[in-house]
């Protein structure tokens, strides 16, 4: 019975946490594809001096730490001039750890379409922008799709490192109901199960959005 009276205290305050959490992730993941999709147009240019910038950026991105990250953009800018609020600046390390992988997941789909539909496009008169848009793009889009779904749901177990700046989220909120309860392992405990419950979400869409990517393609 203490248990649950200890959970049913802390849930208004977690339940607004995992809220946050999903906003975060959901708005990084929207701003990880602006930035994955030139990012990895960038990278299969025939053009090195197009290619070269945007391998950095993903070397980087991928080469260190989110939390490092984090807290170049909310602690380091600013002594440049450059300042955030946390819930810029946390959604923006996100967004920009997030672009890193997702334009390799975007840039892998586009590499797997057979080189004769280029040239099967480019024989019908369409330029590389249309053959990119309309037939390239929408097949890439099947192959993309779980490895992208895999970054979304990694993103929601990531925005509990933002709360090192004081933004609030699932796992600053039980930090707080753990400092008024002293009760950790429940807590923290209910904390992961709500981490899975969203995760499990996000699972079940990649397999609904896979099955009607899939049967679209079999109906050509």
């Amino acid at each position: 019975m203490e248990l649950i009276a200890l959970l049913e205290d802390a849930a208004p305050v977690m339940l607004q946490g995992a809220g946050y959490t999903l906003l975060f992730a959901l708005a990084a993941m929207a701003g990880g594809l602006a930035i994955g999709f030139p990012v990895a147009l960038l990278r299969l240019a025939p053009w090195a001096l197009l290619r070269w910038p945007a391998a950095l950026y993903v070397s980087v991105m991928r080469g260190t730490p989110l939390l490092v990250q984090i807290f170049v953009i909310y602690y380091g800018l600013p002594s440049v001039g450059i300042e955030f609020s946390p819930v810029t600046a946390g959604v923006l390390a996100l967004s920009l750890n997030a672009g890193a992988y997702l334009s390799e997941s975007v840039r892998g789909a586009i590499a797997s379409i057979g080189q004769g539909q280029w040239r099967a496009s480019f024989s019908l008169g369409l330029g590389y922008g249309q053959t990119l848009v309309y037939i390239v793009l929408p097949q890439a889009l099947r192959v993309a799709v779980p490895s992208m779904s895999n970054t979304l749901i990694s993103l929601i177990k990531d925005t509990s490192l933002v709360s090192v700046i004081a933004l609030t989220e699932l796992m600053l909120a039980t930090k707080e109901a753990i400092a008024t309860s002293f009760r950790p392992l429940p807590l923290y405990l209910a904390a992961a199960a709500i981490y899975w419950v969203l995760s499990l979400f996000f699972e079940g869409l990649q397999r609904r959005g896979e099955r009607r990517l899939n049967r679209a393609h079999a109906a050509r």
